[in-house]
């Protein structure tokens, strides 16, 4: 928890200042959060409309995440928008492209929040990207919500201004270590990651699980985030016994690594990634790469052919005839993302401040989306995800196998 800090307000002009004084009154569109040590002026709100903003990768490495999840959003924002809104106001999301570079993010947070004026952030991607712009996003007093990334520093330590709906790498991983060694006989673990913060807590992950469990890595290597060539790579791990490798990768790298591996055919080895590593086209690439890789997931995407869940199969088909695409992970983390937001929204009231949003976050306390996850929050713990699970592809497709984690931040 964050130490307490009292403050005192000083009026000038209708803006609220932080000041070490007394004798002061609060600007009616303000609330302070003395556990975070930052005043929630409340911008972003008008009569009509509420602003909502995001940097995401549109046309990077990544961009299959970033387009699917601003989709998302859009989607069940339209369908908000499409029945009056929210007591009365429009949803407005304002979309800027970082191409997963954090100096990108930097410059796109800064336009969100001092031009734009954004009330949120919802689901901007990228562990680097997101580490880059929060303290700046913090001060200006702006939630972060549901970001696309798994990182640590998304859950610890506990911010006010801070939510989660996903599992974390580090513990996600840590727990792919032990499995693999104890349940499927690995002994050999080697590490592949890209160069940044993401990778690192991949890495990071692996290195204290086996020190835990007195096991050595027997190989690692990290590269830069637009690398497209691993033969070297794995041929070294190859040589070096590893008999499953973790991988802090993200889509175009891991397609890169399953491809080498492929064309030396080496074939007695574990793939296993977080859910960054995933995605659709991983398991559906026509060169079958991808095929028996695993992937810690807080979610799996669902095929209609063997779905049981009607409103999943239902959302399924409004997404494709919508966006004319098949929707991945990505497209379901943003929708819930926004369904959370209009859930929030509609129990603050029209009556609405940055407070009474966080306060309505932390009520809810029993949601189930659309495909059955269940995630629940309250005032001190922001972690909505209790529960990930281990996924594999099989058949150009991915499976959600039995084994489930649970998440006890």
């Amino acid at each position: 928890m964050a130490m307490k800090t009292s403050f005192k307000f000083l009026c000038v002009g209708g803006v609220s200042l932080i000041l070490l004084v007394s004798g002061c009154s609060r600007d009616s569109g303000s609330d302070t959060d003395s556990d975070t040590e930052v005043v929630l002026k409340t911008t972003g709100v008008s009569d009509d409309e509420i602003v909502f903003g995001t940097h995401t990768d549109l046309s990077g490495p990544i961009s299959i995440y970033g387009t699917e999840s601003v989709n998302g959003i859009r989607m069940r924002f339209d369908e908000a928008n499409e029945e009056g809104g929210v007591h009365g106001r429009m949803l407005k999301f304002i979309v800027e492209d970082s191409q997963y570079s954090p100096q990108e993010s930097i410059r796109a947070a800064n336009k969100l929040i001092h031009r734009d004026k954004i009330f949120a952030m919802l689901l901007a991607l990228g562990t680097p990207n997101n580490l880059n712009v929060m303290e700046e996003q913090f001060d200006a007093g702006i939630p972060n919500l549901f970001p696309l990334t798994g990182s640590i520093h998304m859950a610890e330590p506990f911010r006010r201004l801070m939510f989660t709906a996903r599992g974390i790498y580090y513990d996600e991983i840590r727990t792919a270590v032990k499995y693999f060694v104890e349940e499927k006989g690995r002994t050999a673990p080697c590490v592949a990651y890209i160069d940044n913060d993401y990778g690192q807590e991949i890495y990071n992950a692996v290195v204290d699980q086996t020190k835990e469990m007195e096991i050595e890595i027997v190989a690692y290597a990290a590269h830069e985030r637009t690398e497209t060539e691993f033969t070297a790579t794995v041929l070294r791990f190859k040589e070096a016994g590893c008999d499953f490798v973790l991988l802090g990768t993200v889509v175009v790298d891991t397609l890169g690594i399953l491809g080498a591996a492929r064309k030396i055919e080496w074939e007695d080895v574990d793939w296993v990634g977080s859910n960054a590593a995933g995605g659709n086209v991983v398991a559906e690439h026509p060169s079958g790469a991808g095929e028996g890789m695993y992937t810690l997931s807080h979610m799996t995407r669902i095929y209609p052919d063997t779905e049981e869940n009607e409103e999943a199969v239902q959302w399924f088909e409004q997404y494709q005839e919508r966006f004319n695409r098949i929707p991945d992970v990505g497209a379901m983390e943003g929708y819930r993302g926004a369904d959370l937001v209009i859930k929030a929204l509609e129990i603050a009231g029209r009556d609405l401040t940055r407070l009474k949003f966080i306060e309505a976050l932390e009520s809810i306390n029993d949601y189930t989306d659309p495909w059955g996850y269940k995630l629940s929050f309250s005032p001190d713990n922001h972690n909505g995800l209790k529960v990930t699970g281990l996924s594999q592809v099989q058949n150009g497709r991915w499976i959600k196998l039995d084994q489930t984690i649970a998440l006890e931040r």
